[in-house]
This record gives structure tokens, C-alpha cells and sequence, in this order.
């Protein structure tokens, strides 16, 4: 059996275990950090609610509780602070994204994992989508030669999420860069093959989510518009916010994200611009599209199976957390890959903020 550990057993969190179950049967929930023990209970698999242990610390988690694994799943401003708490455990982590809130957050987490012996799997199911997958392998394949330019679009048709629940509160979220972007900057960066190390960013707040005047006739389930979701001034999340990007090797970005989308205008994915050719895809439309440059040549279409979860990414994610709590993988969403997303969303929310250029913060110690 693999007794796993978690730190914050959110619908998330137990989701994943779920799937982890499904691809593992050995796998099973033995111990529990959470302050909700009812809640947290109510959302195990049905087969660890009974038997699964609750501590009130982590240490007591893992000096009680002996998992061979962990995962964290608190709310955002409570991930990098546990991260850190256990990296010199020795046992693998599956980390929520954002990983971190603040650079101060993302710095302590970078240190305390320096010479860490565990793997650490973040939560970024696009990178290992297999949309995403198939246009980095035509990518390094020369297909559109090299890539010069990126666009990144993420029209959000569940927006109203981030004003009517929890992360409506910005003391946790610390805004969409962090909480939405961060899956978006890193499959980017993915793509790239490098990081980000430059950032011009913009946002408008209050403009759609505070404005009782735009909500339609009748009422809008999804309208939300309440007053604890802060202001512009105290700080509040995004109604759109965008970002100019530059990366490592010289290639250039543009990524924007809106909340206030609805219905089939969502939209996310991604345009690559080479030389010799486009490459498109897109998540909701499920399809990839290459388009040579060169006369007389047809675009090829390509198409994964649908309906999967955060499409597909979360089967790849946990078949990578099993393998490596097993030993018999590398992490395909490894910490560095996190800290590089994050710094990058940290740098666009600074940005945004001050109305200048940010540099990077560059990860030097994981």
C-alpha cells in the first residue's frame, strides 16, 4: 500500500487522489491535515473516509502519519508556506498551483528545496495535455521553423468563479496573474523551451464585476456582483487582464485572459509563428492546425479524444505522481517549472501595478 498524505483535502486535492486511486488501487489516503475535518472527510474517496487519520500539524502528519507521499491542496496563499515546511521530508509532493503568492513566498520555497532528495509534481495538466504535447514535438520537429512569436488567449466562460466563491478574496488569490496565468505562462515557456525573463502587463478591475448596471434583464446565474469581492483600489481580481512577453532565446509573447466571457465564445490555446509555418491549437475547439508557409502545401489537422478532464492533463499528471512516488519517473512538471511561472506572474502583476517593464526573477537554486 502507499499511504498518502494531504495538507488542505479541497475538492481539487481529492479529485486528483480519485484519479491517482484509478490508476493505482494501492494507493490510499492514511492521513490528513485540515482544519474542516467534517468537510474534509465528506470529500475523500469513499474507500479513505472511514479509515483516514487527521493531525493537527504536519509534523505530526508526518512523524504519526508516515505517508510515503504527499499533496497540498490548501487555499493559495497556504501553498508555498507547507511546500516549505516539508521539503526536506524526503517524500514526493504533488503541489497546487499557484505554488507561491509572493516573491518573498516563491524565494523561501526556492531555498527550502535546494538540496531537497524528493520530486515534486505541480498541478499543470496543459503542458502535459495532449494537445499541448503534440505542438511541442512539431515544434522541435522544425515544422514552423523556429518559433518567433507566441500569442496566448484565454477567453474564461466559468469567469463569474473568481468573483462568486472563495477566490473571489484577494488576499488569497493575489489576483488572476497568479491564479489563472500561471497555467498559462508556463506551457508557454514550455513550448518556448525557455522562460520568461521580461514582462509588460495591464489589467482592468471593477469595470464588468462591480458595475450592477451590466448585468442582464432577468437576472444572470453567473452575474456576480458583490460587494466583498473588494475594489480596484483595495484590491480585487481582473475583469481582463493582458501581458507582453519576452523569453530567454529571443522569442516573443502576448498572452490575455478575460473573465467575463460566456458560453461558446470561450476560447484557449495558443498561435506559434515561425518562419516556415503556424501553428494553432485549441482547447475548447479540441484541434491543432499547422499551416505551412510554403506554396501549394496543405495544413495538417489534428484532433486527441474529447471530454477528457483539464483535457486530458489531469490522467497525464496522475500517472506522472505515481510513477514517481514508485521511482521509476522524473516529474514532467518538475518545481522549476513552477518558480518560473510564478516569478513571471509576479513580475506581470508588479507590471501591471507600476506601468513599467519587470524583469524576471531568475530561479538559481532548484
Amino acid at each position: 500500500m502507499i499511504r498518502l498524505g494531504i495538507i488542505g483535502a479541497g475538492n481539487r486535492i481529492c479529485n486528483i487522489v480519485q484519479g491517482l486511486q484509478a490508476h493505482d488501487p494501492e494507493c490510499r489516503v492514511t492521513g490528513v491535515v485540515d482544519p474542516d475535518e467534517s468537510g474534509a472527510r465528506a470529500r475523500l474517496p469513499a474507500a479513505d473516509r472511514t479509515d483516514a487519520r487527521f493531525f493537527p500539524t504536519v509534523s505530526s502528519l508526518l512523524r504519526r502519519g508516515r505517508p510515503d507521499a504527499l499533496l497540498i491542496g490548501t487555499r493559495c496563499n497556504l501553498h508555498a508556506p507547507y511546500a516549505a515546511a516539508v521539503a526536506q521530508a524526503g517524500l514526493p509532493l504533488f503541489l497546487e498551483k499557484p505554488i507561491a503568492t509572493s516573491l518573498r513566498q516563491a524565494r523561501a520555497l526556492e531555498k527550502a528545496w535546494q538540496n531537497a532528495r524528493a520530486e515534486v509534481v505541480v498541478s499543470f495538466p496543459l503542458r502535459v495535455s495532449q494537445l499541448c504535447v503534440e505542438a511541442k514535438r512539431r515544434i522541435d520537429a522544425g515544422a514552423i521553423g523556429r518559433a518567433e512569436h507566441f500569442l496566448g488567449i484565454n477567453y474564461v466562460p466559468y469567469g463569474h468563479v473568481y468573483f462568486d466563491r472563495w477566490y473571489r478574496d484577494h488576499r488569497i488569490t493575489q489576483g488572476l496573474f497568479l491564479q489563472k496565468a500561471t497555467h498559462d505562462f508556463d506551457y508557454l515557456a514550455y513550448l518556448a523551451g525557455a522562460p520568461i525573463v521580461r514582462v509588460a502587463a495591464m489589467k482592468a478591475c471593477g469595470r464588468v464585476h462591480r458595475d450592477q448596471s451590466l448585468e442582464p434583464p432577468g437576472g444572470d446565474p453567473d452575474a456576480a456582483y458583490y460587494p466583498s469581492i473588494g475594489t480596484p483600489e483595495t484590491g480585487m481580481n481582473e475583469d481582463a487582464s493582458s501581458a507582453l512577453l519576452e523569453f530567454a532565446n529571443g522569442a516573443q509573447g502576448v498572452y490575455t485572459q478575460v473573465f467575463y466571457t460566456r458560453n461558446s465564445a470561450a476560447a484557449r490555446g495558443a498561435t506559434v509563428s515561425g518562419l516556415r509555418g503556424t501553428l494553432r491549437f485549441d482547447w475548447y475547439a479540441n484541434d491543432l492546425r499547422v499551416v505551412p508557409h510554403a506554396p501549394d502545401t496543405q495544413p495538417e489537422v489534428f484532433s486527441p479524444p474529447e471530454g477528457l478532464e483539464h483535457f486530458g492533463g489531469d490522467a497525464k499528471l496522475v500517472a506522472n505522481f505515481s510513477d514517481v512516488i514508485r521511482g521509476r519517473a522524473k516529474s514532467a512538471t518538475p518545481l522549476r517549472a513552477g518558480l518560473e511561472s510564478v516569478y513571471a506572474c509576479l513580475a506581470a502583476k508588479r507590471s501591471a501595478e507600476t506601468g513599467r517593464f519587470v524583469n524576471v526573477q531568475p530561479v538559481t537554486e532548484v
